[in-house]
């Protein structure tokens, strides 16, 4: 894909937002990222398809296998070390099975629950579960540490996550890893080749329908699970192991792989040839250039992350909302979040709009 990746002096993108078509101050990506205008015409031909008849099953497998291996471009491993599903936390939950009574695992306590609740879950098996704040949770590994679960990006407000000083402190201590990327990818540069498990949902940063996920895992790492939801897509040969024994499962990360929801996969190999095309850090620089201007505009010091929450009165979002502006009300904040779609003139117009709320 040929994409026009110019960017002004502050390392904004300029032509990529024309790809996508807003009616609104969009700054809601941390909720529901917008698809561009190629991967959205492609979900809706592939409904009309479906309308007409004119489409069948097999026509999907191209997709969700570009899209596995753009996934793995992007967060640097191989398509074999990437398995597909729907939901992080049915990923989240294999990995939370996979863990011995008696492992200690160390999390946020400020973390989304699609991470933290199936692994409060085990606790029922004799897992136990240790939450510290994530300012102290590279302290709090330890040798009696077993798996450190964090996200990337905090959900609540866009902090970033110290990734290599965890990482660094679980390998010290023979912990494993397991990260959701879900507020991350798409603009964060990440080290997939060093994360025992990623997790990923796709209908953030990564502009899917919502109806993608993806782990991705270390050989080692992923050979400690259970294909526990096995059903015909992860077999050796989908379309020749969909009728009885013997369990024939595919040798490599697809064994883990849930039946995809189709339309929302067409739109995520098309979202990701374009993120791959653009790179992580050109978007990385764009997102925060747009995050520190609109910071800027608020009398705040930078930041490094491309979500930004502001203490602001409850109801605010909705008075934005009145005015053209889309964000999210989170832990008793304003979340403002800035990805492709986002142009410098968005910005001005969020920051007008919110000085005008406040009158």
């Amino acid at each position: 894909m040929a994409i026009d990746t110019a960017t002004d002096a502050d390392g904004v993108l300029t032509a990529v937002p024309r790809l996508f078509a807003p009616e609104t101050v969009y700054l809601n990506t941390a909720s529901y990222g917008l698809p561009p205008a190629d991967a959205h015409a492609a979900v809706v031909a592939a409904e009309r398809g479906r309308f007409a008849g004119t489409i069948d099953p097999p026509d999907f497998d191209a997709p969700v296998a570009a899209a596995r291996a753009g996934f793995a471009r992007l967060v640097g491993t191989a398509p074999d070390r990437v398995a597909i599903g729907a939901h992080t936390s049915q990923f989240v939950g294999l990995v939370a099975a996979s863990l011995p009574p008696g492992t200690e695992v160390v999390v946020p306590e400020e973390e989304f629950t699609s991470l933290l609740f199936p692994l409060l879950a085990a606790e029922e098996r004799g897992v136990r579960v240790r939450t510290v704040p994530l300012a102290r949770l590279t302290d709090a590994v330890g040798p009696g540490t077993g798996l450190v679960a964090f996200s990337a990006v905090q959900s609540a407000d866009g902090r970033v996550a110290p990734m290599a000083d965890l990482l660094d402190a679980a390998a010290a201590h023979g912990a494993r890893t397991l990260v959701d990327a879900t507020q991350a990818a798409g603009w964060l540069p990440l080290p997939g080749d060093r994360v025992d498990y990623l997790v990923c949902s796709g209908y953030k940063w990564l502009l899917a329908p919502r109806g993608t996920a993806f782990l991705a895992g270390r050989p080692e790492a992923l050979a400690d699970l259970a294909p526990l939801g096995a059903g015909w897509y992860a077999g050796a040969d989908v379309w020749r192991s969909i009728y009885g024994p013997p369990l024939r499962l595919a040798a490599d990360a697809r064994r883990f792989d849930l039946s995809p929801a189709w339309p929302a996969w067409v739109g995520q190999a098309h979202a990701l040839e374009l993120l791959n095309a653009i790179g992580t850090a050109a978007a990385h620089r764009h997102d925060l250039a747009l995050a520190n201007r609109f910071r800027a505009g608020l009398a705040l010091p930078p930041g490094d992350s491309a979500i930004v929450s502001v203490p602001l009165p409850e109801g605010t979002a909705a008075r934005l909302r009145e005015r053209g502006v889309r964000v999210a009300e989170r832990a008793g904040r304003v979340r403002f979040a800035f990805h492709l779609s986002t142009t410098p003139d968005d910005v001005d117009r969020a920051l007008e709009a919110l000085e005008a709320a406040a009158r």
